[in-house]
């Protein structure tokens, strides 16, 4: 069997996530990892019994690669996914796309020039509670949704940041708790309604942050073409990982999620329950946290299992641009305190 050779680039919390779901594929092989901090990269490199790089230009003039994983400050995401296609890698990044918009479809376009696939991280679609919702919503069991709300709060202190040299910035993490923490939540509640923007209502602050210039609360509406209004509601400042909620209102019934456990009550008095299989696990490293789950490495054996011809992508790069848009509505929303409307797209 030939092996894909794959890089990672980015060896901080989130990169135990892609290695081990690479280094247990039979059609890939963990060659090389990259990081500007010498020691993590050298301490990975060990682990995985691979090479160490400091400089990602030069893990691709030398590793001749055919996936790299981007593990890497938000900012980096879209000018190293688009330095990769023109070498022709595949790429899978962790979310977001990118800071801007625009970056985002740039690296869309620099994957399709090169004929190459960009992947993009929403792992939290694979939950089995998203999933029956999402299965309960296409089969039409629980009928067009009527409106929706969503809350997400959460503990990232001023210790936090002070870890970090990248978060907590406008120009290197591109925001707070929108960005960073809510938008796997908000990504959920745009893949229900599956449908396209028409306006997003937003406000944020900085409400108990010290030492961070980014929004550590947000709240407001989105709504979409269908007529479907949502209501969100993130902050970041309180004392514990709450469970993330979500609510939807259908024609025929309620949806929610509580953290990834997902009961769904139709009007005729049926209830189904889906939530994560505790015999279903997946040892990424010693010492990762529990939550991070198994919905990772499914999305990842996706990924490969696309570029082997054996699947098609779940999490398209066009699919998460969607998103991208919403995050950087919410954003201009926020900043220049107006609603931001779309226009309808032609069919």
């Amino acid at each position: 069997m030939t092996q894909l050779r794959v890089g990672i680039i980015g060896c901080g919390n989130v990169f135990p996530m892609h290695a081990a779901s690479v280094v247990a594929r039979e059609d890939a092989e963990l060659v090389a990892v990259c990081d500007i901090k010498k020691d993590r990269a050298d301490q990975k490199a060990e682990l995985y019994q691979c090479r160490a790089y400091y400089d990602y230009l030069e893990m691709f003039a030398q590793e001749n690669l055919d996936v790299i994983h981007i593990c890497l400050p938000h900012h980096l995401h879209a000018p190293v996914a688009i330095e990769a296609a023109k070498h022709k890698i595949h790429v899978m990044t962790e979310k977001p796309m990118a800071i801007h918009y625009q970056d985002a479809v740039d690296m869309i376009d620099a994957a399709k020039e090169a004929g190459v696939t960009l992947g993009v991280i929403f792992q939290n679609r694979y939950n089995p509670g998203s999933r029956l919702i999402k299965r309960m919503l296409e089969n039409g069991e629980l009928g067009a949704i009527k409106s929706g709300k969503l809350s997400v709060t959460w503990d990232r202190s001023d210790q936090y940041y002070l870890q970090s040299d990248w978060k907590g910035t406008w120009d290197k993490e591109g925001g707070g708790v929108v960005i960073d923490q809510a938008i796997h939540t908000l990504d959920l509640m745009r893949w229900f309604v599956d449908s396209d923007l028409k306006y997003v209502d937003a406000s944020i602050s900085n409400r108990a942050h010290e030492i961070i210039e980014v929004e550590d609360a947000a709240e407001g509406v989105i709504a979409y073409q269908n007529g479907v209004v949502t209501a969100f509601h993130a902050i970041n400042y309180y004392t514990y990982d709450a469970p993330v909620e979500i609510e939807l209102h259908c024609e025929n019934g309620i949806a929610k999620m509580l953290a990834d456990q997902a009961t769904v009550t139709l009007n005729n008095g049926q209830t189904f329950i889906a939530d994560n299989n505790p015999l279903e696990t997946f040892t990424y490293e010693d010492g990762v946290k529990g939550y991070w789950g198994v919905s990772h490495v499914k999305q990842i054996n996706n990924f490969y299992d696309t570029l082997s011809g054996k699947a098609v992508l779940d999490i398209p790069a066009e699919e998460a641009l969607k998103t991208q848009q919403m995050i950087n509505a919410i954003y201009q929303s926020g900043k220049e305190k107006r609603r931001i409307n779309f226009n309808r797209e032609s069919d």
